[in-house]
């Protein structure tokens, strides 16, 4: 049998087969702490799961509007706007997941040989979304900036030219958890509208900051009708299974990625979809106690990792950081889940060899032993 040559050079997700593999051994009944994977450890806020049960009573378990419920619509305009982000209700795709949204958007922009840059480290998903749309990958490294976009702005600025089709801006970042500074942003803007760039802008995680304020890419002089603008529900209101994410951009490109949604996922989940509405309007509080939450961890360990005399690049949102580890990180990697049994995601698989991410989604109990099981095998 013969497979398509867009899928065949595609890698499987690495986030998923390292997390797949500590499932494996947990069924053999090994104790394993896992840190590899991108999933908040706190249940779905009760309200939320209240509006889910709600709409399958009131019956909204058919098919739904294609593009999403319309008062779903008009509460995601409510909360771009909040962000000085202007879309209107017909500027929207809501999707069954963020992921869904990002490949509706690049594969409506992209075809075969088009460039697209790259941020690195940059979400393992980007790099095979494009690949499996036919376009090529150019990538700017960040690791030499303690992940930062604004010092790097100059090599941004060698890499892109009036060939560039696409640039994939994700900020708060998966995997590093930096925030780029509106210095950053507008450089991006600047580079954008000079080689006529469309921009993705992936801000799944700004609601997950730490003592920064995130900025909206598409907020920016110039930037309205270049920018997508992709978000979710799954990290900032632990809806991962849910599956609900969301798309903004121009009229005109909202109409050529609705075509790929309807014949691909037809639509988001009907009555998923009103417990998205909830979220958006009455879970602030929730978040809020998420990300304090969240950001101890992150200040614990760092704290852990000094005291072992390693120093970890501070990340300001998310909940993700980057170990600087063996430059053979693949191995590090598989040392740290057979030996020590702990769980993380090498940073070749995001374009950055060196680091090992590790996801802070877990509670402090079980991110100290991870790090004490990493020390006491000689890792750290």
């Amino acid at each position: 049998m013969d497979f398509a040559n867009r899928v065949e050079r595609v890698e499987p997700s690495a986030t998923l087969a390292i997390s797949n593999l500590a499932s494996q051994l947990e069924a053999e009944g090994e104790d394993v702490v896992d840190l590899s994977v991108g999933e908040p450890d706190f249940p779905t806020p009760e309200n939320i799961i209240a509006a889910g049960k709600r709409a399958i009573d009131d019956g909204h378990t058919g098919y739904a509007p294609s593009n999403g419920v319309p008062a779903l619509k008009e509460a995601i305009v409510e909360k771009l706007e909040g962000d000085g982000l202007s879309y209107a209700s017909d500027e929207i795709i809501v999707t069954p997941g963020a992921k869904m949204a990002l490949y509706e958007a690049i594969h409506a922009v992209i075809e075969a040989g088009d460039e697209v840059v790259l941020l690195d480290p940059a979400w393992v998903s980007y790099e095979a979304m494009v690949k499996m749309a036919g376009g090529s990958l150019s990538r700017v490294d960040l690791s030499a900036h303690d992940f930062q976009l604004a010092p790097a702005l100059d090599e941004l600025a060698e890499t892109v030219s009036d060939d560039t089709e696409l640039l994939v801006i994700n900020s708060p970042s998966n995997p590093s958890g930096a925030v780029f500074t509106d210095e950053a942003l507008a450089g991006v803007r600047d580079l954008a509208v000079e080689h006529d760039i469309t921009v993705i802008s992936d801000e799944i995680y700004d609601a997950i900051t730490y003592g920064v304020e995130q900025t909206s890419l598409g907020s920016l002089s110039g930037m309205e009708d270049r920018t997508i603008t992709v978000n979710g529900f799954s990290k900032a209101y632990s809806m991962t299974g849910w599956r609900l994410g969301y798309l903004a951009a121009p009229k005109a490109l909202i109409d050529q990625a609705a075509k790929l949604h309807s014949h691909s996922v037809s639509s988001a989940v009907h009555f998923v979809q009103y417990a998205g509405i909830e979220a958006l309007q009455n879970t602030d509080e929730a978040v809020t106690e998420m990300r304090d939450a969240f950001e101890e961890r992150r200040d614990m360990l760092i704290e852990l990792f000094a005291e072992h005399g390693k120093e970890v690049p501070e990340p300001d949102g998310a909940f993700y950081m980057m170990l600087p580890v063996d430059d053979d990180d693949q191995t590090w990697c598989e040392e740290a889940i057979e030996e020590a049994h702990v769980a993380t995601v090498p940073g070749s698989a995001f374009g950055t060899p060196g680091y090992a991410r590790l996801s802070y989604a877990a509670s402090e109990e079980r991110l100290t032993e991870g790090v004490e099981r990493l020390a006491a095998n000689d890792l750290l």
